[in-house]
Formats: structure tokens, sequence, C-alpha cells
């Protein structure tokens, strides 16, 4: 039953060995793991992956291939139908509301008083609370706690984004990276992306000119070589992509982008940020909280030759734009706006790429700040989007 598993990792690319599978299956037989799938997951993860970077791959695969798999019935490990799990019942109180009932739902009316209101109740609440409107707590209309609704809040104690309202998220969050391998369905990002290249003539007379060397050998009635200068792409390009969140959604077609563009430049270089762009980006999502560059070292690093492009759904709190310490993931000590201005003021050959349909921007008050932050430079990720945005790099 193993090696159907076995075959589709090898075709979604993930680098596994005969003797990687054997030894999965000597782990089994031994009886490492027995009616146990979490177990049989990580065993499995732990003998045929050897690159965290497949991680991602493996899990999908893992998910495909065993999926509706269950504890054996009968076993010392069956499941006992009368044990809900706690989890179920906490979900079970949930607040879902109609969208008449979240009409009536007030927010606390602005950053300032939404972060004094939670300091407040922080020094006064004393236990655990479900339902109600004021403490923190679970499934009701307070702007603070989980699994409730209010329509600018802090999410603390939730897992995922229900409402997409939070203002502030109190919980670590993991993103993972987007993958530079994904193979892309049709060629029409790349075909739109070639745009931007200028091959220009460059370097020492080292490249053969076959055709020259033709029609020069012809002309003259003995071999005549011709060199001509190398053609390199000079193009230089940096990327800035927001991850996470309501970001979630538009993951394939962010992966699709970030590989035709890793494929077409040479000179490429990318970033991850949340949201809103602060005063630090970062490479690996997996190390984001401890490897993070300083958004001013990448004004340093990188000339104002580079073309910079930033992607994201731009779908945020408006305080994660104006205000200091606005953004939801920490307490930043200068606006998103701030730092956007010295990126665009330094990449002056800059455009923001939006995955959500254009005729949904102006639903977003959020969109439309940073649309007018960029100077209107905000492009929709279609073909006609990219083709904009291309032209407009390329003045």
């Amino acid at each position: 039953m193993f090696i159907p598993f076995f075959l589709e990792l090898k075709a979604a690319k993930v680098p596994v060995s005969l003797r990687e599978y054997l030894t999965l299956l000597e782990g089994m037989e031994t009886g490492l793991v027995d009616f146990d799938v979490e177990g049989f997951y990580y065993l499995s993860r732990a003998t045929l992956v050897k690159d965290e970077r497949f991680i991602d791959r493996f899990d999908q695969v893992f998910a495909q291939v065993f999926k509706g798999l269950e504890a054996v019935s009968g076993s010392a490990d069956a499941v006992d139908p009368t044990d809900i799990p706690d989890e179920w019942l906490r979900r079970m109180a949930e607040k879902f509301l109609t969208e008449e009932e979240k009409a009536l739902v007030k927010s606390l009316g602005g950053f300032e008083a939404l972060m004094e209101t939670l300091k407040q109740r922080l020094a006064e609440q004393q236990g655990r609370h479900q339902g109600g409107n004021k403490w923190i707590g679970t499934a009701g209309t307070s702007p603070f706690g989980a699994y409730g609704y209010n329509p600018e809040g802090v999410r603390i104690g939730q897992d995922k984004s229900r409402n997409r309202r939070a203002v502030k998220v109190w919980d670590r969050r993991d993103f993972r990276n987007l993958d530079d391998n994904v193979e892309i369905g049709t060629r029409n990002i790349k075909v739109a992306l070639k745009r931007l290249r200028k091959w220009i003539r460059q370097g020492a007379d080292e490249e053969l000119d076959l055709g020259g060397t033709i029609r020069s050998t012809a002309e003259h009635g003995y071999l005549d070589v011709k060199t001509r200068p190398e053609r390199r792409n000079a193009v230089k390009l940096l990327m800035f992509f927001d991850i996470g969140g309501s970001m979630d959604d538009h993951i394939k077609v962010a992966e699709e982008l970030f590989s035709a563009a890793k494929s077409e430049f040479k000179h490429m270089e990318y970033f991850y940020f949340h949201n809103c762009v602060y005063e630090g980006v970062w490479k690996d999502n997996k190390r984001r909280r401890v490897d993070v560059t300083s958004t001013f070292d990448v004004i340093r690093t990188f000339g104002s030759d580079y073309k910079a492009i930033f992607v994201g759904d731009a779908a945020m709190a408006p305080y994660e734009i104006s205000h200091p310490g606005g953004s939801v993931e920490h307490w930043n000590a200068e606006a998103g706006a701030v730092w956007l201005d010295r990126l665009t003021s330094h990449f002056t050959k800059s455009v923001w790429i939006n995955p959500v349909k254009e005729e949904y921007w102006g639903y977003s008050q959020s969109t439309q700040m940073l649309r007018t932050l960029m100077n209107g430079r905000m492009y929709p990720l279609t073909l006609g989007g990219l083709e904009n945005a291309t032209r407009e790099l390329s003045r």
C-alpha cells in the first residue's frame, strides 16, 4: 500500500530514494508505529525527507495519498465514539453571526481606543470568559478574544483567521515559503515578464558570432572568425512578497509569479513581509523572528537601479499603514506608510501587483491608501496587469 505513496513523492519531485523507502518499511515492520496516522506521518517524513525545502510538497502528497485514513476499528488504539474531542466542543462555541447581526456590533472607535481598552481589560480580568461583549474570551462580540466577531479587534488564542477583521494578532503565526519550483500551467506570466528584459551589449568581444563568421568566411574564401560582445540580461529586480493571512487565498498565483520571475531574471532578489512593509523583512518564513533584514540595509545594499515589485492583496486594517504600532503582529515604531515611502523614494521604478480583482479594490480602504502611496502604480495580477506593470517599470 506504500508503493503509490513512494511514486507520488517521486512525481512531485521530492528527492526520495529507494533506500529511504526501504528504511521506512523496516521501521513499520519493527512496530515503530501501529494504527497511528500521526505517528506514521512523522516516521515517513523523518525517513523520506532530507531537505526542509521539500516538507511542504511532502505534506501535500501525504494528504492526497492517505486522505480519509482513520484509526483501525477494534484495535487497542481505536477511537471511542463517545469520547468527543475537546476541539470539537470548543468549535461548537464559535460565534457565527448573520450580516445584519454583524452590523449591530460596534467597534471601539479607533486604534488608540482599542489599545487602551485592551490594557485596561488585561489589568482587570481575573479568569476565563465565554461569550459576552466586554472581557477577553471566546465566542462573543468583545473586541478581544477568539472565535467571535467584532469589526475591529485583537485576536487572542485562535489558530487561524475567520472573519479577517483583526487589527492585531496576539498569537504567534507561522508562514511557509513560496515554492520557486512550481510548474506554471501557461507561459503567460513569463511572456509578460519578458517585456521587462532589456538586453544590452557589455564586456569584451568574447562571444562567437556564428552568423557573422559564416558570412565573412563565405565572402573571403577562408575561415574568418567573428566575435561580438556577450549579451547579458542587465535588468535588476527586487521583489517583496506579502505572505500569510489573507494572502493564503492567493498562494498559487503568487508562487507562479515567483517561479516565473526566478527563471526569467538573472539578477533577482526577494524578501517577504506581512501586510505592509515595516522596519524589517526576511528571506525565510521559518526564521522570520530571528533572521530579519533591516529595511534600511535593503535600501543601502541594493542600488536605485533595481526595479522593485511589491506583491500583496493590500487587505489589512488601515491602522497598519497609517499608525505607529498599527502592525497586526508587532509594535512598529514608525507607520507602514513611512517605510513604503522610503522604499519607493529609493527604488523610483516600483509597482505594486495585487492578486485581488481590480473591481473589488474600491471596497477596501487599505487598498485605496496603498494605491495612493504608490502614486497609482498598482496593477492586478493578470496578463494585462503584468504587461502594464512591466511597461511602467521600463520607462
